[in-house]
C-alpha cells in the first residue's frame, strides 16, 4: 500500500500540494489524470525521494519514507520515465548493466524473456544488437516498459509511456499492464487510458 498523507508543495508562489491525501492499495491500478503542471509527475518524484513535499508523510508498505530506508523503498519500485532516458549502450549491453547490479541478480533467463517481451512488443529482431540512441522515441520506450517489467517489482510506475506510440500498440501495452500482478501508477493524458473501466482514474 502507498500512502500520500496530508502533502504540502509550493514552488514560489504557486501551490501545488495543500494537505493532499491519497491511498493506493496492493495491486491496485491508478490513473492520474489532470493537466499539465498539476502535479502528477510530482507525486512520482515524491515516492522515488528525487523531490520532497515541505510538509505531510509518504508510507509504503507501513514504512514512512525517509533516508534511512529510502533505498530500500526504492528497491520495491520499477520506474519508467517520459523521455525513458537510457544510456548509450546497445540493448545487450544495457541489459547487462542492469542485471548485474546486486538488487538484480535473483533475475534469470533476462535475456530470452527480454527478446519474448520484445516480440510481443513489435520490436525488431536486432533489438539487442542495436545502440539505445539509434531507436525512436516509442521504441525506447517499449524497451524501457520491458526492463521494468523484468525486474517484477511490486510497484511500477509509468510516466506517459506510451505517448509515442499508435493505437493498436497503445492498447496491447495497456492490455499487458491491466493483467499485471503489480500495484501500477500510471500518469497519462491518452484517451485510451481514461477509457479502461479497471483503472482508477485520480483527478489532482
Amino acid at each position: 500500500m502507498i500512502q500520500y498523507i496530508d502533502i504540502n508543495k509550493r514552488y514560489g508562489d504557486k501551490v501545488l500540494f495543500k494537505d493532499y491525501n491519497l491511498e493506493i492499495k496492493s495491486g491496485e491500478k491508478i490513473l492520474l489524470s489532470a493537466s499539465s503542471g498539476s502535479g502528477k509527475t510530482t507525486l512520482i518524484r515524491f515516492l522515488l525521494g528525487f523531490d520532497k513535499p515541505d510538509s505531510g508523510d509518504i508510507v509504503v508498505d507501513d514504512m514512512k519514507l525517509n533516508h534511512h530506508n529510502l533505498k530500500g523503498i526504492r528497491e520495491k519500485i520499477a520506474y519508467v520515465s517520459q523521455d525513458t532516458d537510457l544510456p548509450s549502450l546497445t540493448t545487450e549491453a544495457l541489459l547487462e548493466k542492469i542485471f548485474s547490479y546486486k538488487v538484480n541478480h535473483h533475475i534469470k533467463d533476462y535475456r530470452e524473456k527480454f527478446l519474448a517481451l520484445s516480440k510481443t512488443f513489435q520490436l525488431d529482431d536486432q533489438v539487442l544488437s542495436t545502440q539505445i540512441q539509434e531507436f525512436s522515441g516509442g521504441e525506447r520506450q517499449r524497451i524501457g516498459l520491458i526492463i521494468a517489467l523484468l525486474l517484477n517489482r511490486p510497484y511500477l510506475l509509468l510516466d506517459e509511456i506510451t505517448s509515442g506510440l499508435d493505437h493498436d500498440l497503445k492498447a496491447l501495452i495497456m492490455k499487458h499492464i491491466i493483467d499485471l500482478d503489480a500495484t501500477v501508477i500510471i500518469v497519462s493524458h491518452d484517451a485510451l487510458w481514461k477509457s479502461e473501466s479497471s483503472l482508477r482514474e485520480v483527478n489532482l
